[in-house]
């Protein structure tokens, strides 16, 4: 072979390994930026799931509030049906003691 063909099989060698150590760079750089996209959504759903978290807790206690204000309120119609039905016995033990002595109850 002669100086000038091995001068150009030299540069196309050299050709080469530089084009792929390009294309090694890109494709490192490619993925270093994959890897910091992946990380910063890592990140913003770990914040999120935090924040769900908080949330739902707060969301229990207030189930826990509305349920202890529903069985103060069941307990009141209870009492209040129970005094009614109180009332409504005297009044039928009244008017039977009327109707006894004679009255008109009406």
């Amino acid at each position: 072979m002669d100086p000038t063909t091995l001068t150009l099989v030299g540069a196309l060698v050299a050709f080469a390994g530089v084009m792929a150590t390009a294309v090694v760079a890109y494709v490192g750089k490619r993925g270093e930026l994959s890897l910091n996209s992946l990380s910063t959504l890592t990140d913003e759903l770990q914040e999120e799931r935090s924040s769900l978290k908080e949330e739902k807790a707060l969301l229990k206690e207030e189930v826990v509030e509305k349920n202890a204000a529903l069985v103060a309120k069941d307990a009141a119609l209870a009492e209040s049906s129970a005094a009614r039905a109180a009332a409504e016995a005297e009044i039928a033990r009244l008017r039977l003691i009327i109707v006894q002595l004679g009255g008109d109850p009406g």
